[in-house]
């Protein structure tokens, strides 16, 4: 069901592109084509619910296209097996089949085929409106579809999305770098089916594995451990860091931050309304300088080390993980207080960290907790001895933010 509430992203972007727009950079050339404006203009709104869950669930294809052995190794050796060759490359692709477990595919004629002469997907290209205006799903005589977007990517590819979105047919889209990919397969959130890699060089193999891994981490629900806290005391000033994401958060949300890796403290956004400040959802006032923040890939990083662009963790009550993106880093000096607390199941593990004294700096508590049924944190200035917060174990010892195993004391 569509949600009804939903912004058609579509219809916002190209209102803006109405509005702002009359040269748009491609590549290293300008267009100032007004046809191709206005047939995009003219695009009907699609409404496309929005759930980050909704796009990351459903499995993307990578299929790879290069006559490059190196590739063709590091490929397969992360999971991808469907390479496309043209059709007077056969010989490339049975030497490949006899080396390594692979499905090559053949690319005749517009049309790709597997061993078996069976077709497997159409291919077409895509440089004007009127392309883009033909490629329909009930056109379509295959179940997969590779598209070469050669002009224009971003919006066509929203398009794409749009018309397919009902669709038991998937669009792939030919790719010739890791960031290409990642633009296909995040428009309009939902992204296309999958990508097409068309490259000789390794390194770009690697990266869309990268940009997968982080993305896979966001299924996975995170173990978050109840501990109590032992001591609550100002100790005075320090620079502290606020960190401005380009996400908005909810309650029960937050980032994890803590003095020591062993563990850290899931910290409340200042998503909540008072009597005296504005919310600022996207906003964490996240602790000093010297703090571990938990990012992706399993790291830390130190909060002074964050700045736009970055990625961090962010976190809700039940352990649900997703990525969020730096905005801004505010670094200032402010009175700060020092939390400790023990772990509810092994009070031999003692944590800390440092936060503003401030109202509007909160923990994570567990559900239900500190006697509240519905509250999800508990500002700094109320915290007392006793009180329940919710934070994440790990390893101690850690190497540019990678857990090692190696003896450490850390007090």
């Amino acid at each position: 069901m569509q949600n009804a509430s939903a912004v058609s992203c579509l219809s916002y972007y190209l209102r803006d592109l109405q509005n702002c727009c009359r040269f748009s950079k491609i590549g290293s050339k300008y267009t100032n084509n007004r046809a191709q404006l206005q047939f995009y203009r003219r695009l009907p709104a699609f409404s496309i619910s929005s759930s980050s869950s909704i796009s990351m669930s459903k499995k993307k294809l990578v299929w790879i296209w290069t006559e490059n052995k190196q590739v063709m190794t590091a490929a397969v050796e992360r999971g991808w097996n469907t390479f496309l060759f043209p059709s007077h490359r056969r010989q490339l692709a049975d030497d490949w089949s006899a080396m390594a477990f692979i499905s090559p595919l053949l690319i005749e004629d517009r049309q790709v085929y597997d061993g078996d002469r069976k077709l497997i997907s159409t291919f077409s290209e895509i440089s004007s409106p009127a392309q883009l205006e033909q490629l329909k799903p009930e056109n379509e005589p295959a179940d997969n579809i590779i598209v070469n977007l050669s002009d224009w990517q971003v919006i066509p590819a929203e398009t794409i999305v749009a018309a397919f979105q009902t669709s038991h047919k998937t669009v792939l889209a030919i790719s010739k770098t890791s960031n290409e990919a990642q633009t296909f397969l995040e428009a309009l959130e939902l992204g296309l089916g999958g990508v097409v890699l068309k490259v000789e060089d390794v390194e770009s193999v690697l990266e869309l594995k990268d940009y997968f891994d982080r993305r896979s981490e966001q299924d996975n629900i995170l173990e978050l451990t109840t501990a109590v806290v032992t001591r609550v005391e100002m100790v005075g000033m320090g620079d502290r860091v606020c960190v401005d994401l380009c996400n908005l958060m909810i309650p029960g949300e937050g980032i994890l931050v803590g003095s020591f890796a062993r563990g850290l403290f899931l910290v409340h956004s200042e998503c909540l309304e008072s009597n005296y400040i504005s919310s600022r959802p996207f906003r964490v006032n996240a602790g000093p300088v010297h703090a571990y923040v938990a990012v992706p890939g399993g790291r830390t990083s130190y909060l002074s080390e964050l700045k736009t662009g970055k990625e961090v963790i962010v976190v809700d009550q039940d352990g649900r993980q997703r990525i969020g993106i730096v905005g801004r880093v505010k670094i200032e000096t402010r009175p700060l207080i020092i939390v400790e607390a023990k772990i509810k199941s092994n009070d031999q593990i003692l944590c800390s960290i440092l936060l503003q004294n401030a109202e509007t700096v909160s923990l994570v508590t567990p559900k239900g907790g500190n006697g509240y049924k519905t509250a999800s944190s508990i500002a700094i200035t109320s915290l007392k001895v006793g009180d329940e917060v919710l934070l994440r174990t790990q390893g101690d010892a850690r190497h540019t933010g990678i857990e090692i195993q190696e003896f450490v004391v850390e007090k």
